[in-house]
């Protein structure tokens, strides 16, 4: 398992419950395949932010990628119905035919919250979006392989725990498997996802060439 490093900005003027839960994601341990550092976090969602972002890479192949943000605002948010909020965008390039498959947005959300209770990651309140796009090439480019690609935009609340402070670990490495399930890559031993009404985990794309 690879260590997250990185420091909270600004941290002294910062409230208690989001610097423990920055420190908790700092020191979180996630997936091998999953290369992960801090980013500058966007301004003016939140009173308080921290972001990282991620790539899934295997055999020097970059597979997956996305940015998960941790936002807090210490009186509440109405639309969040709590004081934290994760948001995230990944991206992923599919084989073509996936793109035609019309479960593709459905299996894909799926991925998300299958993955958080895979983890044991309470949350309220889930949003977002799944968006597929194919690309063709022409002229002087024509000859690139035409690419299918997915991009899932999603924000939650995690359940607040002791304190307050959201067990935000485990929504991290949940977050880590939605990337890698983009990539096409299995689920860690142990955090299969549960089974989806009618029967059958939920299956992954393939893996690219």
């Amino acid at each position: 398992m690879a260590a997250v490093h990185g420091h909270l900005a600004d941290g002294d003027g910062a409230p208690l419950p989001f610097q423990r839960a920055v420190d908790a994601l700092s020191s979180a341990r996630v997936r091998p395949e999953v290369e992960i550092d801090t980013t500058t976090p966007p301004k003016r969602l939140a009173s308080y932010a921290y972001a990282l972002e991620a790539t899934v890479v295997v055999d020097g192949d970059e597979l997956a990628d996305g940015r998960l943000i941790l936002l807090h605002e210490p009186a509440g948010h109405e639309a969040w119905n709590g004081t934290f909020r994760l948001v995230t965008l990944v991206r992923a390039d599919l084989e073509p035919e996936m793109a035609t498959d019309p479960l593709l947005p459905e299996v894909s959300w799926s991925w998300l919250t299958g993955a958080l209770e895979a983890r044991s990651a309470g949350y309220t309140e889930p949003s977002g979006t799944v968006s597929r796009s194919s690309s063709h090439f022409f002229g002087g480019i024509a000859e690139r392989p035409d690419s299918t690609a997915i991009e899932i935009r999603a924000s939650w609340t995690p359940s607040e725990g002791t304190g307050g402070v959201p067990d935000v670990a485990a929504h991290l490495a949940a977050w880590c498997d939605l990337l890698c399930s983009c990539a096409g890559l299995p689920p860690a031993e142990g955090h299969e996802p549960p089974d989806r009404p009618g029967g059958g985990v939920v299956p992954m794309p393939k893996r690219r060439g």
